[in-house]
């Protein structure tokens, strides 16, 4: 058991040494609100790189062939899932394609959460977790994204310092291997108020990565998953360099709803302004439908109007 910050500081300072021999988060030194063109003239063309989830890839056919579509419809990676993925067929597909898989989503984490009463069952998530870096380093990505739990699992200083603990003994692994550690926000019901309105701040994430207190530990940044809550680009400005990645999906507050990227009613312009604050570049995901080849294009071009990367 760590007792308190301090410990669980000393416990990951260890892996923290090797940070400069691995892949680091990508935000780097911001740039001046005052030197910053109106938010709707802000482009990111150069900054941010287009990945996907290979469950959006509804292509027939092997796993070189979704590859290949995903590359056609213009992106520059893919995310696979992990632990379930096929190590040597993923590693195959990259060969054959030339298309990157960027980082994993952590496959088991929504039914075996780190936030469970069970020690049992957080040992099975420390494994999980720990075995899909493994896996993600072997294919060549550097992150493994992480719904850290569900709010339901118990009350809420319980269940943080029980994830908190177990999740910091999986950051030597992924100090080793080079692979980050990536949080999503998603409605877990946990470090937001699920019955709030949008008035809400990050703060609790905030808190949750500043504790874990690891370069290899961040936030793969959800710009549609709490747009309900709160606003996006102060959000972004509030969590700056703990940003490592980004997923995008559209969400209308006026309908409660999730929507496609280019529906809703999210405020892109702020969001660009907010990345180009903290000087952001890195991927970002897009987690919606998916579909055939001209379906994959048409995100594609989504994501393209929403960050004016063209």
């Amino acid at each position: 058991m760590l007792n308190g910050p301090a410990s669980r500081r000393t416990f990951l300072g260890s892996g923290m040494a090797l940070a400069a021999t691995g892949v680091l988060p990508v935000s780097a030194v911001g740039v001046s609100a005052a030197a910053i063109a109106p938010a709707d003239e802000v482009k990111l063309k150069g900054r941010l790189w287009k990945t996907l989830k290979i469950g959006m890839v509804r292509v027939d056919g092997s796993l070189t062939e979704k590859f290949a579509a995903a590359r056609e419809a213009g992106f520059a990676g893919i995310e696979m899932n992990a632990p379930a993925m096929n190590v040597e067929e993923t590693k195959a597909a990259i060969l054959a394609t030339g298309l990157p898989v960027d980082g994993t989503v952590n496959s088991s984490h929504w039914q075996v959460r780190h936030t469970d009463p069970s020690a049992e069952v957080r040992q099975q998530a420390l494994d999980s977790l720990t075995q899909a870096i493994r896996d993600t380093h072997a294919v060549g990505g550097h992150s493994v994204l992480l719904v850290i739990g569900h709010g339901n699992d118990g009350a809420y200083e319980e269940i943080r310092e029980r994830s908190l603990e177990n999740i910091a003994k999986a950051v030597p692994v992924a100090a080793q291997y080079g692979v980050q550690i990536v949080i999503e926000n998603v409605w877990n019901h946990f470090l937001y108020d699920h019955e709030g309105d949008h008035t809400q701040t990050a703060d609790q994430y905030v808190s949750y990565v500043d504790e874990l207190n690891s370069p290899w530990v961040g936030m793969q940044f959800d710009i549609g998953n709490h747009w309900k809550y709160g606003s996006m680009g102060d959000w972004i400005r509030q969590l700056g360099r703990r940003i490592m990645k980004l997923d995008i999906k559209g969400f209308s507050r006026a309908e409660s709803k999730f929507t496609r990227i280019s529906e809703g009613d999210i405020d892109y312009a702020d969001v660009r302004r907010a990345l180009l604050e903290i000087g952001f570049y890195g991927w970002v995901a897009a987690e919606v439908g998916g579909g055939p080849l001209d379906e994959l294009k048409r995100i594609s071009n989504e994501l393209d109007d929403a960050f004016q990367l063209v």
